[in-house]
């Protein structure tokens, strides 16, 4: 008996709760509810941004936190703030700020970029908010029945939300300083980039002079300078604080696989007659396919090798919704979101989504009503991957939802994308909220408190995205383009017309394209699996080369320039590193994306030429 109530009491929920967990503390105020949101707005253009540049999205509660900070901070040394902000408040701040940050995320632009590249569809503004609110919604009450077996028994790492926790910790604990730094960093970069980008792209008359886009190299490719075959080097800040994030793997294997595409491939496919002229558009119209292909490829094939997490899913589902009778009262139901609210929210939001799909893009009412339960299992499986990797694998997930719907509805390519979309988005919302919520449980945070903080953020977020998409790109046509080469919206649009109307559709050299793509996307995730451990860092990254094939060259040279240079500090200066890097590549990002932003708005006002 006596040793019964010891495992209990030893038990890590009761531990929680016992030592961690901070009762009565304020968590969602309104304060924190409403800097939480313009915050979300702040990091949700400047992910567009990013993502049409890049076809990333960038991490959200790290930036989002040390901003809070430095606002709260300022705010009480000139008295229009007199309580300190508490790393509670901070944390429900970020979740807020995190769910409409992600809504770039998961698919979601880039689903719908695809929608607008290969379509003339161009769906109204209310609509298209309604759809991206719900199926996020969707993703946030996914993540209820599950966060108890992730986080709470099996204490999966989710580590994006185990460093928001150690940030959060650091500057809000650090009497050195610590917090004040990372923030005065992180803002003398966003100016600097900010500078950077108004004397890059704002044009007017008053205007003293403007800095150019990019900085030719002194080369020849096949008779031609280099930046015509579109290797240059970028002058955008905002790619070199994206590849200061990204791994060093990542970053050379950007460069490698720009070299490769328009150093070598492009010159090759101009010799052959596959390409008629040199330039960015005409080039991608063939590296998009082999792109693509090994994309797709090594996502699924590291899914494929990934079987025991989902294995470990659906074993977590039986313990989930196994029969609870006879057993004692559960201190942490009072605590937890309530386990209705899960089936509550599916009863309400389902339909929604089955609705929208079939008035929106015509999805036959039969490949609807396959789609939540598909999203949410895949939902399921997404969330457990991030937390085991702290990559959310909708790359993967997707094309698995469109080869479905290929069967049941084929040649419906709107319904193929945005099929695919659902997927991606529940299974990116769930997995954002459950890893903010080991933030909170690290923290000793509320989760209901961060439920309701994420509901808030995604509904801002969709708000905010669809109209900001259509303002930035008034003219689907620029998508593709040297402006916004929007990478996964690409590859989006390339699989779902593969799907669509099948690779014999494709010419000779397009097929062959895939068919490496393909071979090369299989053999760089059999190599990341199972390489020997000193070999693995120099395996090139299949997200890299995939990206590179589908970005210009000089973007891929940018990213790799702040890839290096991160490197070249954390291997120098290690301490110094751990405390600048991940602040200034976020001031970069933040500071010329959304200044990029505010000379469009100028633009369209008349107040700069255009």
């Amino acid at each position: 008996m006596n040793e019964q109530v010891g495992t209990k009491e030893n038990d890590s929920e009761r531990v929680w709760l016992r030592d961690t967990f901070q009762r009565g503390v304020p968590q969602l105020t309104l304060r924190a509810a409403l800097v939480g949101m313009l915050l979300g707005v702040v990091m949700c253009l400047s992910n567009l941004y990013v993502f049409l540049k890049t076809g990333w999205s960038m991490g959200v509660t790290i930036t989002a936190g040390i901003l809070a900070f430095a606002l709260f901070r300022a705010a009480q040394g000139v008295g229009v703030v007199r309580t300190p902000l508490s790393a509670l408040e901070n944390n429900a701040l970020t979740t807020v700020s995190s769910g409409a940050g992600y809504m770039t995320g998961g698919g979601n632009m880039a689903a719908f970029g695809a929608l607008l590249m290969i379509t003339p569809m161009r769906p109204d503004t209310i609509p298209m908010v309604a759809w991206f609110a719900v199926i996020a919604a969707l993703g946030v009450f996914v993540a209820i029945p599950i966060k108890r077996q992730l986080i709470n028994r099996e204490g999966l790492a989710f580590p994006t939300g185990t460093a928001t926790a150690e940030t959060l910790k650091t500057i809000h604990g650090d009497a050195s300083g610590g917090g004040a730094l990372k923030a005065r960093a992180l803002g003398l970069a966003a100016l600097f980039a900010a500078l950077l980008k108004w004397f890059a792209a704002a044009k007017a008359a008053w205007m003293p002079f403007n800095l150019p886009g990019s900085i030719p190299l002194p080369i020849q490719i096949a008779g031609r300078k280099a930046a015509e075959w579109s290797l240059e080097l970028k002058t955008e800040v905002v790619l070199v604080g994206a590849g200061a994030l990204m791994s060093f793997r990542t970053a050379w294997s950007l460069l490698l696989g720009s070299l490769l595409t328009y150093g070598v491939l492009a010159p090759r496919m101009l010799a052959d007659g596959v390409i008629s002229d040199v330039g960015y558009k005409e080039i991608v119209r063939w590296s998009v396919w082999p792109g693509a292909a090994l994309l797709v490829a090594s996502g699924l094939t590291s899914f494929a090798l990934d079987w025991r997490s989902v294995a470990r899913t659906f074993a977590g589902m039986g313990k989930m919704f196994g029969s609870k009778r006879g057993q004692p009262a559960d201190p942490m139901d009072e605590v937890e979101c309530p386990a209705w609210w899960f089936p509550a929210g599916f009863v309400v939001l389902a339909p929604l989504v089955i609705v929208l799909m079939g008035v929106l893009f015509q999805i036959p009412w039969a490949a609807c009503l396959v789609a939540i339960p598909l999203a949410i299992v895949m939902g399921f499986i997404a969330a457990r991957v991030t937390g085991e990797t702290d990559i959310t694998p909708t790359k993967a997930l997707g094309p698995v939802t469109q080869l479905v719907y290929a069967g049941l509805a084929p040649g419906n390519v709107p319904g193929n994308i945005m099929s695919a979309n659902v997927t991606g988005g529940i299974g990116l919302h769930a997995a954002d909220l459950l890893t903010t919520l080991k933030t909170g449980w690290l923290l000793g945070g509320n989760p209901r408190a961060q439920f309701w903080g994420q509901l808030l953020g995604v509904v801002v977020g969709a708000a905010v995205i669809v109209p900001a998409f259509y303002l930035m790109v008034p003219d689907t046509s620029a998508l593709g383009g040297e402006e916004w080469p929007a990478p996964s919206c690409l590859v989006w649009a390339k699989v779902s017309e593969a799907f669509a109307g099948g690779t014999s559709s494709l010419d000779a050299t397009a097929q062959a394209g895939v068919g490496i793509g393909l071979a090369l996307g299989v053999a760089l995730a059999l190599l990341e699996k199972f390489a020997p451990k000193r070999a693995k860092p120099f395996v090139p990254s299949a997200s890299g080369l995939g990206i590179a094939m589908v970005v210009p060259g000089g973007n891929g040279l940018a990213m790799f320039l702040g890839g290096a240079l991160a490197e070249l500090l954390r291997r120098a200066k290690p301490v110094l590193a751990e405390k600048l890097v991940v602040p200034v590549a976020s001031g970069l990002i933040a500071g010329e994306s959304l200044m990029g932003v505010a000379v469009m708005l100028l633009k369209i006002a008349g107040v700069l030429a255009m």
